[in-house]
């Protein structure tokens, strides 16, 4: 990554998870596989993107690595983002042991591992034809989602495809004392140990936003919004085209 100023927001700032423990990060990893359908999301998104064979795709904050393992089957080149390095470690681990494992160990060449996030990471090369990025943004006060979303709109080609899914609130404030202790407790018996400590952790201290507010930031970047989903008060998915 470059020298950062020293009036950049630290998107290494833990909040949560440390994701600098690789620990945590294996802990992190099991229970996402227990309250989501990884495999299935990420198929999703590939579908709605329908990605040609020679484009090159960007996922920033690739987490533990699930969508480059898919996406490089469907494309040419995939960029897989993360400001930890442990994370990155433990992603490109994961990309080497499954893609042996099916029979598609060339793939993994293809998949490019990068240090950097969104206010970060410096695109070399031709123009992003896709850009994804999964329950990351929330990380960033609005401020910097702001910058965040211009900067991609700068690395991507013209009609070129965002994809966000994030924790983005679309219920009514004035019912969020019910709302949150409704979702914690059913979190504690669909995810067990540690689960809902981590989502107390999110609502109180991480950044997500309202579903016009970020539907606002997304067209100000630059982005035409083709498709917006809310689901359960709580999750958002948005396919954007770059104007």
């Amino acid at each position: 990554m470059r020298d950062t100023p020293a009036w950049l927001y630290d998107e290494k700032r833990q909040i949560g998870t440390d994701y600098e423990d690789l620990s945590e990060i294996r802990a992190y990893d099991q229970r996402m596989a227990k309250i989501r359908d990884v495999g299935k999301e990420v198929r999703e998104v590939l579908d709605l993107l329908d990605l040609p064979p020679e484009a090159t795709v960007l996922e920033l904050g690739c987490g533990t690595g699930e969508f480059p393992i898919a996406a490089v089957e469907r494309c040419r080149k995939v960029v897989a983002a993360d400001v930890s390095l442990p994370m990155l470690g433990y992603a490109r681990k994961k990309a080497e042991e499954r893609l042996r494992e099916e029979g598609r160990k060339g793939d993994v060449e293809r998949i490019e591992f990068v240090e950097g996030g969104f206010l970060t990471y410096q695109h070399r090369g031709e123009p992003l034809d896709a850009v994804v990025t999964q329950f990351a943004l929330h990380h960033l006060p609005d401020f910097w989602k702001q910058v965040a979303l211009i900067r991609i709109a700068g690395m991507m080609k013209e009609g070129g495809r965002l994809f966000i899914r994030d924790i983005v609130y679309s219920f009514d404030p004035a019912g969020a004392e019910s709302f949150f202790d409704g979702y914690l407790s059913r979190m504690a018996e669909v995810g067990g140990e540690g689960t809902p400590r981590d989502i107390l952790i999110h609502i109180r201290d991480e950044h997500s936003t309202i579903g016009w507010i970020l539907e606002g930031m997304i067209e100000t970047a630059g982005f035409s919004i083709e498709r917006a989903e809310y689901r359960a008060g709580f999750i958002a998915t948005y396919l954007c085209i770059k104007r």
